[in-house]
Formats: C-alpha cells, structure tokens, sequence
C-alpha cells in the first residue's frame, strides 16, 4: 500500500465513533436503555451495602449521653463481618462507682430497662415505647434523654412513675401498670417527661426489684455526661477502665447502636440482603448489557470490515468499538446511578414498612456506590465491546466485507461447547434441594436456572440454526411465501434470532424459578408447622414485652385444656467445622421445655423434646449430620447476651423448615434473654366450644392478652408472609422491568436494522402484507422458541424442587404465572417487531438502500 493510503497509527477514535452513533441511534437506545438500568440496580445494591456498613442509628432515650458503656453485642468470626448478639448482656454495677470520679464527668448513671406497659380504664394497653420489652427505667435514666422538659416531680415510692408526654396522662392521675411480668397495679403520675422515645420511669429502687436485678451485674448500659470539652478525654479514660473487660465505649454518632441490640441486626441483614443481590444484579446486567452491545456493533460490520478494507488495524477496529459504546454508556451512567439512590430509598422504605428494618435506621447516602458501578459498569462496556468486535478484527479485510452482510457459516464450536457445559452444570446444580431441604438448598433452584439461560445464549445459534434447517426441510411445495420467509431467515440468521430468543427465555426462566422457589418453600413450611403444631391456640401479651407470671398455671387450670406449654424465640450463634474448615452461622432458635411434647411434633427421629432439660437442644436433621451433632453430641454454641456454653443435643428432628435449625431449651436460654418473660404459650384443648370459651374468657379478663389460633404457625409465631418474600418480590418485579424493557429496545434495534433486507425484498415483488406476515410469523417463532426453552430449561429445577421439598415433582405455585408470563412473552416480542417493521415500510425501498 502506499505511503497515501496508510492509515495512521492512532486514529482520532472519538471524533470517528460520534459519527458512527449518529447513524445508529436505534440500535445505540438499547445500549443506554441497558447501562440506564444496570446503573440503577448495582447503584441501589451498592447503597444498602454502604448502609449496612457505615449507617448509624439515632441516639434516641439516651441522646443526653456524651459517654455510653454497654456490652460488645456482637460476635466477631475470624476473618468475617460480625455478627449482632440480640439479647441485652448485662454489665457490672460497680462501674457506677469507677467511673464516677473520673475527671470531666458530671453525672453517671446506671441504666436498666424491664418490660413494663400503661393499661387504660377499659382494660387495653397505651403504647409508651417501640419495646415493651424494655420500656420501663428508672427515674436516674431520665437524665441521659436529650432536653426533656419535665412536669412534676420524681416518683418517690413504690407507687408513683413518670409517663411519657404522648399518653396524654397529667400528674396526679391514677392509671394500672404491667411491670416486670406481675400482675396489674395502681400508680399514681408523678411526672410527665416530654423527650424522644421516653419510657414509663419508676423509682431507682422501685425499679431495679421491677427488673428483679439485685446482683452484680445489675445495669443494661452506664451512661456519662462530661464538662464541655472534656468528652475526648474522659472517653479515653474510660476506655482504659475497662480494657480487657469486653466492654465497648461510645461517643457521639455510636451511641444509636447501644440503644436496643435487635436493631443492630439490621445493618448485618442490609449487607447479606445486598451481597445476595448483587450476584443477580451483576449476571443480568452483564447479560443484557453484553446482548445489546452485541445488537449495536453487529449492525455496523460493514462499517467496520470497510474500515478494515482501508488498512484498519485489529487493535484500531476493538478501541474503535470500546469508545463508541464507552461514549453512549457515559450518557446513561449519570441518570441510571440518580434512579439507583432513589431505587435505594424506596426500597428501604419498603423494608421498614414491612417490618424487615427498623424506620429509625437511615440510608447512608456516598459516592462509594456511584464510583462502584461506574468501574463495573465501564468494565462490562469494554470487555462487551472488544468481545462482539473480536471476530470482525481478526479476519482478513475481504473476508471481512464479503461477512459483513451474512453471518457465519457455522456458529464457533468453542461458544456452542462452554454453553453445553453450562446446562450440564446447571442440572447438577439442580439436584441441591433434593440433598439439603433449606432455604440455601432452594436457592440453588434460582441459580441453576440462570446458568442454564446463559448456556442457552451461548449454545444457542447452533440449536436454533439446526432447529431451523430441519423445519426448512419438512415445508411443503404449497407453504405460503411469508412463512417460508420467516423460517428461512431463522436458519439463515441463527445469530440473530439466538441473540433475540436467549434474553426472553432467561426472562422465562427468571421468573418461573425465583417466584416458585418462594413459593414452594412457603408451601413447604407451612406443610412443616401445619403437621408439627398439635396446640389449637396461642396465647400472647406483645403489648407487655411478655405474659405475666401465673397465665400458664391458670390456663392449664381451665376445663377442657389437655396440655399448655411456653414457647419463645431467640437468636444464638452456632460456631461449627465444615469440610474441616472453621464456619459460624446465626441461628433463629425456638425456645421449648419438655412440656412441648404435648402442643408441637417437629418430625422427632431420635431422642425427644421430653429431654430439652438443662443445657440441652434439639437440632434439625438437616444440619445434624453436616455439623457432627447427633444425638448426645455436645455442640458449642453461642447465646443471644454474648455468652458461650456447650449444650447437648436431646433430639433430632426432620421438620426443619417449620420450626427452624436449632430448639433450646428454657433452662438453657433462662437468664440470657432481653425480657426474661415468656414469649407465647401454645394451648392445646379436647376441641370443645367450652374450653374455646373458657380461654376467651380468661384473655378478656386480663389486659394485654392476645389469643390467636395456632393452625400453622411456627414456634409460636404469626403466620403472617415472611419478610424475605416481599423482598423477593419485589426484587424479581424490579429485575423482571428491566429486562423487558432491555429486551423490547434490543428487538426494535434488532428489527430496525432490516431496513435494508426488507427494502430488497420489496425491490423483488414482495408485497407490504406479506413482508408484515412474515415479521409476525418470525415474531411467533422466537415467541414460541423462547417460552419452549425457558419452560424446558425450568423443567428439571422445578422439577428436582419440589420433589425435595413437598414429595412431588412439581412445585408449588399460583397457577396464573405461567399464563401471564406467556402473555407477556408473546405480547413482547409481537409489539417490539411490529412497530419497527410498519415504520421501515413507510420508508421507499430505493431511500432504505440508499441510506446505508
């Protein structure tokens, strides 16, 4: 070539890649549809993430505090993210007296909280604090609020207390109080405090016989007030007071975490939320970005194999690609990560209104989730990018043109293999549940489906282009010309329609395997504690932070009760050895004694819940054999307050899913609980009206009672729909959106770009009514082709599934998704092709052609 017609060794790419963009804006509104979204979705995981590690809860009733000190309330694994102790642990009292002659404090005050609750004249309770639990303090806390105004004086005597402002009660009202779990008395108002999230304060003394904390390890926290900028320096001479005691100390912001350990909960369930959905969120982002990208750069080969016919070098063609895509993607970026905070905001809103966080903990709103998906983000643009250009660069300039107009003769062998691979692996995946009946065992339902779809992008030319030449073959002499069309493009553009079909059968897939996997585990459940709960009804006083002492003995006094036992929950952390590595997981636990036997059968295959005495568990038979804890195996465990035992396993049962991993016994959780009270009490009856009536009676005469029935519910819960469902929920909604939309501006692009072959066709004699049949028969086939393989691709999943988990092989489901989702498939692919189609035959067949 010579010295004029030698391209230059750096092209001006980003002047060249504008002008390329312009000529492609249909194909280009895929690419900013998919990086608009992905933006959005790995900006909002990112936002839980951060929040989850940097979020801070308001200070609260102790926001007068300059210095609190209470208990580590969280267990720290090597090497692994923390986990939250729920139960409050306990602290010396003799600190009071250490700390307070350090230089700079004013004030120290031990605090304790008790279960506590107002009961009004008509015998219902008036809501005082967020936990009844721990509502009730004594009148020194009063000074760790932040500015409390305060009407009266401090209650002297057993019989006076302070109320909240927001009861509406005045001093010197009369009003009946449910303290510390006895029975309802008479108190007079001494005071009325005015401050966020005041309590019912009683008499120091009053309160610690209340509490029924006599000993040395009396107070929940100790709170200090210092001198004006003395606060740096009196909280490190408290830290070296209490070094090595396991105690922690804190200042400013920190001081949130000491108000309730269950709320410090939340900001591990955000972190664990977030790395769940981000592996989804990163693959389908991946996925839809890839594909569009794809779409984009495969309508610009000829632009692409001319410049290569110029001299073009390979690298010059791939940078060429990067910038191109790199400069569209930069124009989604900035809006997608906006739509990500506000995603991200809703979405905690979600959360907290459905009980899964707290309302007081807020979002931690950083630039670490915007720099996070912007790296990510380029990555996939770049990596994309070089990809679909990969093939076109490498090939020699005039193999390049003549390909340029056609795709290749054969879809790659390497491509068409890994993409077997993957739908074998996806089948083995698929026998989890079949081999570990759990929520992970479920999972693994969803994560096979998505490996298998991906295999199906992957593999799929060399299926739909041999899928095609067999259909060509079997056409009549008579099959009308649009249909003959139609199928010989499928076969002649395997590529194309793969690329098209791949992304609505993972939709398919998607939805199908998330949704009935929450499904069947909910079926599963509910089979589990429907089976294994013998009592009729539970009683409760979650009004009262517990049931007061004496329900259990005057229920079990009422006529036609056959067997009444307390039941309660608790979390506990199960430090254990898997494939010989250390491992620590958070356990839910059911709190049960041997009177269980009578309400509850959780699938006892060994020893019995007769045994749960002492330090005793019974353990599912699920996790049994995994973590070496059969029956009369000593297992170590950590309790909710932070303390450490070993416990022996009593029984091993197999209705894991209902009543959980792990049941305690009371002796063993006694004492290392918040409330100390019993949770609920389940009740089992001859099933007479008279015994029906007897209970009514005996809630209806004490405040604070609530009697439910029992049918279905574990560890005597509410059977209301688990939190983690909603999530779900909401999650597949959010993803199913996305990659819809990302789906149906692909199609278009996809549709857009035949502007050319249709123009020829039309050139040839090919009516606009045949050409529309045509596009609508091609439209039926990859409709049809995406719903088969998705359905095929589920099959097995779904199948393996249920037949772990309900002794079926099939799930459980409603019966409308399957429909719907064919609706929407159809409806999809139909309205994505038609538009565009209807819009090229506006277009002169001459002016098409001559536009490209």
């Amino acid at each position: 070539m010579s010295e004029h017609f030698r391209t230059p060794s750096r092209l001006p790419l980003f002047p060249i890649a504008l002008r390329m963009a312009a000529h492609r804006i249909t194909a280009l509104l895929a690419v900013v549809c998919a990086v608009l979204g992905g933006a959005a979705l790995i900006t909002g995981t990112g936002v839980l993430a951060e929040s989850g590690l940097r979020s801070q809860l308001p200070p609260g009733r102790l926001g007068g505090a300059d210095i609190v000190v209470a208990a580590d309330q969280e267990y720290h694994p090597d090497g692994d993210l923390p986990l939250a102790l729920p139960e409050r642990a306990r602290i010396p009292s003799s600190l009071v007296d250490r700390l307070s002659g350090l230089p700079g404090v004013t004030a120290v005050v031990g605090d304790l909280g008790f279960p506590a609750a107002l009961v009004d004249t008509r015998g219902g309770v008036v809501p005082t604090a967020d936990d009844p639990a721990a509502a009730g303090h004594g009148w020194s806390s009063t000074k760790l609020l932040a500015r409390p105004r305060v009407t009266g004086r401090a209650p002297a005597g057993v019989h006076e207390i302070a109320v909240p402002a927001a009861t509406g009660l005045r001093t010197g009202d009369r009003v009946q109080v449910v303290a510390g779990g006895r029975p309802a008395v008479r108190y007079r108002v001494a005071a009325v405090v005015d401050a966020p999230d005041a309590g019912v304060y009683f008499a120091d003394a009053t309160a610690v016989r209340l509490a029924g904390r006599d000993g040395a390890r009396r107070y929940d926290l100790i709170g200090l007030r210092t001198a004006p900028g003395s606060g740096e320096r009196v909280a490190d001479a408290v830290r070296g007071r209490v070094a090595g005691t396991g105690l922690t100390v804190r200042t400013g912001a920190d001081i949130g975490e000491t108000v309730a350990p269950g709320l410090g909960t939340a900001r591990p369930l955000l972190v664990l939320l977030a790395g769940s959905l981000g592996g989804i969120v990163l693959l389908i982002t991946g996925f839809v970005t890839a594909g569009a990208l794809g779409v984009s750069i495969a309508g610009q080969r000829r632009d692409l194999a001319l410049m290569r016919a110029v001299g073009a070098t390979p690298r010059q063609i791939r940078r060429l690609a990067a910038a191109q895509s790199s400069v569209v993607a930069a124009v989604a970026l900035a809006p997608g990560v906006a739509l990500g905070y506000l995603l991200a905001g809703r979405f905690h809103d979600m959360l907290a209104g459905r009980g899964v966080l707290p309302t007081e903990l807020p979002l931690t709103v950083g630039p670490l989730p915007a720099l996070a998906t912007l790296l990510l983000l380029a990555l996939t643009v770049q990596i994309s990018a070089r990809g679909a250009t990969w093939r076109t660069s490498r090939m020699p300039a005039t193999e390049a043109v003549a390909e340029s107009r056609s795709e290749p003769r054969k879809p790659s062998k390497g491509r068409t293999l890994t993409g077997v691979l993957l739908i074998a692996a996806a089948c083995a995946l698929s026998v989890t549940p079949l081999l570990t009946r759990t929520v992970i065992g479920a999972s693994a339902t969803s994560i096979a489906g998505i490996v298998a779809a991906i295999g199906l992008a992957l593999c799929g030319p060399a299926l739909v282009r041999s899928l095609g030449e067999r259909a060509v073959r079997r056409l009549r002499p008579g099959t009308p010309a649009p249909t003959w069309l139609a199928l010989a493009n499928v076969r002649a553009y395997a590529l194309r329609v793969a690329g098209v079909v791949s992304p609505l059968a993972m939709a398919v897939v998607f939805v199908l395997t998330y949704t009935l996997a929450q499904t069947t585990v909910l079926a599963a459940t509910a089979q589990d504690t429907c089976t294994g709960t013998l009592a009729q009804y539970r009683l409760s006083a979650p009004a009262l932070g517990g049931l007061p002492a004496g329900t259990q003995d005057a229920v079990r006094k009422l006529p036609g009760v056959r067997s009444a036992a307390p039941v309660g929950s608790t979390t506990v952390v199960w430090p254990y050895e898997m494939f010989g590595e250390p491992d620590v997981e958070s356990v839910p636990a059911l709190i049960a004694t041997p009177d269980a036997v009578g309400v509850l059968d959780p699938g006892v295959r060994e020893g019995g819940l007769a045994g749960l005495t002492g330090a005793t568990v019974a353990v599912s038979s699920e996790v049994a054999g995994s973590r070496d804890a059969g029956l009369g195996q000593r297992i170590r465990l950590v309790l909710g307050d932070g303390t450490r035992t070993e416990a022996r396993v009593a029984a091993v049962y197999d209705r894991g899913l209902g009543f959980g991993s792990l049941i305690v016994s009371r002796d063993l959780a006694a004492g290392h609980t918040t409330s100390g009270l019993t949770q609920s009490l389940l009740v089992r009856t001859d099933g007479t009206a008279t015994a029906a009536r007897a209970l009514a009676d005996l809630t209806a005469s004490r405040p604070g009672l609530a009697l439910e029935n029992a049918s279905g519910t574990a560890a005597g819960d509410k059977q209301d729909t688990p939190p983690e469902v909603w999530i779900n929920l909401a999650t597949i909604v959010v993803l199913l959106g996305y990659l819809l939309l990302s789906i149906a501006h692909k199609l278009v692009a996809a549709t857009a770009q035949r502007r050319t072959e249709i123009a020829a066709l039309r050139l040839v004699g090919t009516t606009p009514r045949q050409i529309r049949a045509m596009m609508r028969r091609e439209a039926a086939v990859i409709a049809t082709a995406a719903l088969v393989s998705g359905l095929f691709l589920s099959a097995l999943p779904l199948a393996l599934l249920g037949q772990g988990f309900l002794d079926r092989p099939w799930p459980a489901g409603p019966a409308w998704l399957l429909p719907a989702i064919a609706a929407t498939i159809v409806t999809t692919a139909f309205l994505t092709i038609e538009f565009p189609t209807r819009q090229a035959l506006r277009t002169a067949p001459a002016d098409a052609i001559r536009a490209t």
